[in-house]
């Protein structure tokens, strides 16, 4: 299959952040659940809390890989922590196979469709450090004439 080069979309924009867990420890033993609620979005909160009750630790690099998440994706689209982008708004969670995928809440949703396409997240730990890599597809322009696309 050829791609049309007027159809491609290519990369509006990439993130990374990285952060030593460390950080995200000390910050979870001044505010505990308080800092939990302001960075997590709901099915975040409830897969922390399984892996910390497990183990500590998981729940801890949990709570740092996705920090590092929404870090990498305020970068990527431009806006750093200002609205609509907040910390709750963007949800890293992993699909059926594990990828993990990104989740948009109002009203961040609405602001990103309007101006990107997919958005793709990678995130990694190792023993004090944990990164986290977003790359934001650009929207692909729509076919001047309906009539013009080849099926």
């Amino acid at each position: 299959m050829m791609i049309d080069p007027a159809q491609a979309a290519g990369i509006a924009g990439i993130g990374m952040d990285l952060l030593r867990l460390n950080r995200i420890e000390r910050v979870y033993a001044l505010y505990g659940e308080k800092f939990v609620q302001r960075i997590l979005g709901p099915q975040e909160i409830e897969k922390f809390r399984l892996r910390s009750q497990r183990d500590p630790l998981r729940g801890i690099r949990y709570l740092a890989t996705r920090f590092a998440a929404k870090e990498a994706f305020s970068k990527a689209i431009g806006l750093g922590m200002r609205s609509p982008m907040t910390w709750s708004r963007m949800q890293t969670l992993n699909e059926p196979g594990g990828r993990p995928a990104v989740q948009l809440s109002e009203p961040l949703a609405s602001w990103y469709e309007e101006r990107f396409g997919k958005a793709h997240v990678s995130v990694s730990d190792e023993t004090d450090t944990v990164a986290a890599f977003v790359v934001i597809e650009a929207r692909a322009p729509l076919p001047k004439n309906l009539t013009e696309v080849n099926p």
